[in-house]
């Protein structure tokens, strides 16, 4: 980093853009469902207020640690360069300090307004990810979205936990899908991005095992994912409003991922890895959706 750009003047969006916004949105967007799902009404304001936040603010620090461990890759990845550690817009020690601040400050809010598990909970989904998979797993397996998934998958139970105090088998089941949707997920873009990863000796699967087992086990993870996303109904968890939607939208990723197994169209990984993201939001969202239809029908 020069002495011209440590003198550039520091601006919000550059922390903002830290915090994965993106991501996060979609983080705090399942933990709401789960929240919202614990209950028959209205989760109340205190979960859903400072659960929402604490949350949000935990997820925003861990990705700002992943920020930090990977900017030296990162500056060597198309995907990543642009980042705001690589341009050098920020240095290390104010990217860490921030995240400290969130860290802090989420658990605070989350232990002593939500509740210890909930607090307990995050801090270790938060270690997970910005520690165990970006520290070891990353670089140490091709599985390591797999193993690694678990901390990404956590947010449904920190929701349900938020306004419970209590894991439910429920709020395993939204954990569940998470876990299952991340391989096809994270993997699509990994073939878009192989070279990228192949550049910087991060064993992505794709780089160790090549494009076509990958996209085998991306079809096998879809229909693993695409059954599991059943066993709500099944379990009396959810009505024929999710079913029917969870069928809908489980067919149309088995499609990209049938596609994606012939069709070598260089394109096509980055449209599968677009719609995963649509996927999860609109399954998530037909969750609420028929929990909502299902108690005003009850009531």
């Amino acid at each position: 980093m020069t002495a011209s750009t440590l003198q550039r003047p520091v601006h919000w969006r550059d922390y903002y853009e830290l915090t994965k916004p993106k991501v996060v949105m979609l983080i705090v967007f399942v933990a709401v469902v789960g929240m919202v799902l614990a209950v028959p009404g209205w989760p109340g304001a205190i979960p859903m207020l400072v659960g929402t936040l604490g949350i949000g603010m935990a997820a925003s620090s861990a990705a700002i640690v992943n920020h930090v461990l990977d900017a030296r890759i990162d500056v060597q990845m198309s995907r990543t360069h642009n980042r705001p550690l690589p341009q050098g817009k920020l240095s290390e020690a104010n990217a860490l300090t921030f995240a400290m601040i969130l860290c802090v400050l989420s658990m605070a809010m989350l232990w002593f307004v939500v509740n210890p598990l909930t607090a307990i909970l995050t801090f270790l989904s938060l270690i997970g990810y910005a520690v165990v998979y970006t520290v070891f797993l990353k670089r140490a397996t091709p599985q390591n979205i797999v193993i690694g998934g678990a901390a990404g998958a956590a947010p449904p139970i920190l929701g349900w936990t938020a306004v419970t105090g209590e894991i439910h088998s429920d709020a395993l089941l939204l954990f569940l899908i998470i876990f299952t949707w991340t391989p096809p997920h994270f993997w699509a873009l990994a073939i878009a991005k192989k070279d990228d990863y192949a550049r910087v000796n991060i064993p992505m699967l794709p780089v160790t095992h090549g494009e076509a087992f990958t996209r085998n086990y991306i079809l096998l993870y879809t229909i693993l994912m695409v059954l599991v996303t059943i066993i709500p109904y099944l379990s009396g968890m959810s009505g024929l409003i999710y079913l029917v939607s969870a069928l809908l939208l489980g067919g149309r990723f088995l499609y990209y991922a049938i596609k994606l197994k012939s069709d070598t169209d260089v394109e096509l990984p980055m449209q599968v890895f677009r719609f995963s993201i649509t996927y999860l939001m609109l399954l998530f969202g037909a969750l609420l959706i028929d929990h909502y239809f299902i108690v005003r029908i009850a009531l």
